[in-house]
């Protein structure tokens, strides 16, 4: 059947690829035991103190949710010194993106978005009949913030700096940060997706939230519980901007849109400091072991300030090439083909032992090729 009443603009997306389970992955090629380090994820579980506040909480789960997220959002403004009113809570920092867009963007609206960076920008403006203009990546993988500041024109209402950038792992440094705000007129607003920050071990990053304080700049700066303190399943993150923003995009947001669960465990795991710095510190083993052991092999890689990064498998193998055959050898890494970047697997750190399988195992396949 022919749905002629769907719009043109939702026909011609092109969906964010997903990931099967372990579980299906395993009985679908009789393996066991595989490891997935292809979707950023922290392979040390979850905060501890999230999960015994998550325990506690399960016996209100008749009552609705906290629609104002009063006390999440009083923890936060303690952290930041920042007022709560100038934070927004989301069901994952990816419907924080949606209800941006949904707030800035009308049809014929434009967004500028790097490329390569997160899908899901691109996917939502299109959804909401905007359009994308595209500015690629300088060679070395930094932004090209004249190109940035270029293309902006009268229907531009959003600019997307995933900082640091998904899928590259670089930063767009504290100098380029600040020319670029500094220039972008005031009917365009910047949101500073931020939601790999506390990886980063740069001394030349700028912490959007700083610049919030710059109270005639439209910036959005976008932070989750996703990924430092292992709580992607329940979706929670949260939006800082100006009092003002943070209303416009209050209104249209759903009133019960983050559950109970996430609220409590977000609140828990703020102060989680012995989870988070054991998380950190199995980062920056991590990165220094697989960077350590690429070298050995003679594989390029690009250096990154988050918990994953990009590896170059060609010209021994194409990015499908290498997904299909770690597959098989219950590895799971993310084929970067769909980012533009067919040369390239995505992977992120593991436990040390899921470390260690994957360069055994990419190893073994390496040597097949040469």
């Amino acid at each position: 059947m022919t749905y002629k009443f769907i719009p043109k603009y939702v026909k011609d997306i092109i969906p964010y690829p997903p990931g099967k389970p372990i579980e299906e992955v395993e009985r679908e090629l009789g393996i066991k035991n595989s490891v997935k380090i292809a979707s950023n994820e922290n392979p040390l579980g979850t905060s501890p103190r999230a999960i015994l506040g998550i325990k506690k909480a399960l016996k209100d789960l008749n009552r609705y949710p906290d629609g104002s997220a009063f006390y999440l959002k009083n923890k936060l403004s303690a952290i930041h010194g920042i007022s709560p009113e100038s934070i927004v809570i989301g069901n994952g920092s990816n419907e924080l993106i949606e209800l941006i867009i949904r707030t800035f963007i009308q049809p014929g609206d434009e967004a500028v978005i790097s490329d390569p960076s997160f899908l899901i920008y691109s996917i939502t403006v299109k959804a909401s009949g905007g359009t994308s203009t595209i500015i690629k990546l300088k060679d070395d993988y930094s932004y090209d913030i004249k190109g940035i500041l270029k293309a902006i024109n009268k229907r531009t209402r959003l600019i997307f700096i995933s900082n640091p950038n998904n899928p590259t792992g670089t930063i767009l440094t504290r100098k380029d940060y600040e020319w670029l705000i500094k220039r972008v007129p005031g009917h365009v607003v910047i949101v500073d997706d931020a939601a790999y920050r506390e990886f980063v071990q740069s001394g030349d990053y700028p912490d959007g939230i700083d610049f919030i304080r710059w109270k005639d700049r439209n910036l959005i700066v976008l932070r989750t519980f996703s990924k430092l303190y292992g709580l992607a399943g329940l979706r929670i993150g949260y939006g800082v901007t100006t009092p003002e923003l943070a209303g416009y995009i209050e209104r249209v947001r759903q009133p019960f849109n983050v559950n109970s669960l996430a609220q409590t465990a977000a609140i828990a795991a703020l102060d989680d400091k012995a989870f988070i710095k054991k998380t950190l510190a199995n980062n920056k083993a991590g990165l220094a072991y697989l960077y350590r052991m690429l070298d050995r092999m003679n594989i390029s890689f690009i250096p990154t300030q988050t918990n994953f990064f990009l590896i170059r498998v060609a010209p021994f193998m194409s990015a499908n090439q290498a997904f299909e055959s770690l597959l098989r050898k219950g590895v799971i890494v993310r084929d970067m083909t769909s980012y533009g970047l067919g040369g390239y697997i995505r992977i992120n750190v593991g436990t040390p032992s899921e470390n260690r399988k994957f360069i055994k195992e990419f190893s073994e396949i390496l040597k097949n090729r040469l």
